[in-house]
């Protein structure tokens, strides 16, 4: 329904990895910005191929200006096996749209380009909704922490050992939506900043200041056991 909050997530099948390349990581990304729209995928996809290098989002390669937008994306994360995205519907179903959307584009990219077939997710993709005011506090530092399966594996379980370390790794990591929320420019146009932060009651200051003492009270104790459903 317009307006509800919602965590979209799927895993590679068998937990494959589902990005290989950096190319592959770019395809999705811009999947995310050219998909968010009512309007038929299938020719800006085609399109973006033929007259586009495989590069960061512009205003003027932005194709989700062309419709109206399925929803607010507010931030994601793409690690090698599974993604994660938090969005806001602009439209009745509009996450759902936006999910089948995202997910056969990025299938048919990956198999034509790994030369296969069939399915690369694990089923059909979680499009939970955000209900809880815990989960909807929490959720885009929970979100944005996932690349740390990368530095230190089993860090939802056993506490973050370093946590100014495991920060400054999230600070480079390239795919997910933290550098544009520290006002770095990755991929701007992808998300929704600015109502992020009005909804959050924040700025590129307290963001940061804020997911960092997020990630000081992971370390010795984490409290994880309302996110089980996310990974």
């Amino acid at each position: 329904m317009r307006g509800e909050f919602f965590h979209i997530l799927n895993r590679g099948i068998e937990d494959k990895k589902i990005f290989l390349k950096k190319e592959n990581y770019l395809r999705f990304v811009n999947n995310m910005d050219d998909f968010n729209n009512k309007e038929n995928a299938t020719l800006p996809y085609f399109f973006r191929r033929k007259q586009f290098k495989l590069t960061k989002i512009t205003s003027q390669t932005s194709l989700s200006k062309l419709g109206k937008k399925l929803v607010d994306i507010f931030c994601w994360t793409l690690i090698p096996n599974h993604y994660h995205i938090f969005v806001q519907e602009k439209i009745d179903g509009g996450a759902s749209e936006f999910t089948r959307k995202i997910g056969i584009g990025y299938t048919m990219h990956f198999n034509e380009e790994e030369k296969r077939s069939g399915v690369l997710f694990k089923g059909r993709s979680k499009i939970i909704p955000v209900k809880e005011d815990a989960h909807f506090i929490h959720l885009p530092f929970y979100i944005l922490a996932n690349p740390l399966d990368l530095f230190q594996p089993g860090w939802r379980e056993k506490g973050i050992t370093n946590p100014k370390k495991a920060f400054k790794f999230l600070e480079n990591y390239q795919w997910s939506a933290f550098q544009d929320l520290l006002g770095k420019s990755n991929f701007p146009e992808v998300i929704n900043k600015k109502l992020l932060y009005e909804l959050f009651d924040t700025n590129e200051r307290k963001f940061k200041k804020d997911f960092i003492e997020w990630l000081n009270s992971c370390a010795n104790s984490p409290d994880l056991e309302n996110f089980d459903e996310y990974k």
